[in-house]
């Protein structure tokens, strides 16, 4: 095993034990209150972020993380720009609602590119991996691993995923000019990894999301053979973590 894949490996079981730690609470009364942006938080949230902050920290102590739930205690990336990015609870609006949609996500960044990417599933038992120079993988359960890669369009035309939560009238205005097409509304990380797997073709976003909602399945979607770009058409960069906020970006399985 290399030391990429027992690093993957790692950060895959500490996704996947703050998904257990998650699930524990899903069927119950769930809290919510809000933050300062009024985002919704919950109790999975803050317990999801405090299991996957201290398994990082005793995996890799030199190495940083920023966290959608605990911001403050980032001082910047470590002396050869790496970090790691989590959003211990993606979807947080899907799990209020409980359709099973939202995710646990850990990157790690280098040089401003996300490197490793988890991406997990927790009421679906699946979860989505990759690392720079070993490819990208699904996981049914915890044993079951296989490859995967994007597909190019049909000729039938785009089958296009969108966010369940947020549509305005650019992605209106996209659609029209992107021709034949079907669109399937999804929650959280997950609309990048359908595509990662071949099962859909673009993912246009052009409302709000922060470095901590892309950086997982970028790392799946690059690795998979497809990109995460911004509207010049370049890929979503994080070399500026104090600037958490994309840009409006696209999700493409085959580069137009």
């Amino acid at each position: 095993m290399t030391a990429d894949q027992a690093r993957l490996e790692a950060v895959w079981r500490i996704a996947r034990d703050a998904a257990k730690a998650i699930m524990t609470l899903y069927r119950n009364e769930i809290a919510v209150t809000l933050k300062a942006d009024q985002s919704p938080v919950t109790q999975a949230d803050l317990l999801a972020n405090r299991r996957i902050v201290a398994a990082l920290e005793r995996l890799d102590p030199a190495t940083p993380i920023l966290s959608e739930e605990s911001v403050e205690r980032f001082s910047g990336p470590g002396p050869d720009a790496t970090y790691y990015l989590v959003d211990p609870l993606d979807g947080t609006k899907e799990f209020i609602k409980r359709n099973d949609e939202f995710t646990v996500n850990i990157a790690l960044i280098c040089q401003g590119a996300p490197v490793l990417g988890v991406v997990v599933a927790p009421a679906l038992d699946e979860s989505y991996l990759a690392a720079r120079g070993l490819g990208a993988f699904k996981v049914k359960g915890e044993s079951d691993w296989r490859p995967i890669r994007t597909r190019a369009p049909g000729t039938e035309g785009f089958h296009v995923l969108g966010s369940r939560s947020h549509r305005d009238a650019r992605l209106d205005d996209w659609l029209r000019a992107l021709g034949p097409h079907r669109v399937t509304p999804m929650g959280s990380s997950l609309k990048a990894c359908r595509i990662a797997e071949g099962a859909a073709d673009v993912y246009p976003r052009f409302g709000p999301t922060s470095l901590w909602d892309t950086a997982a399945a970028q790392a799946v979607v690059e690795a998979a053979g497809g990109c995460m770009i911004d509207a010049q058409g370049h890929p979503l960069s994080y070399a500026a973590p104090r600037q958490v906020q994309n840009p409006s970006f696209f999700v493409w399985g085959r580069r137009p």
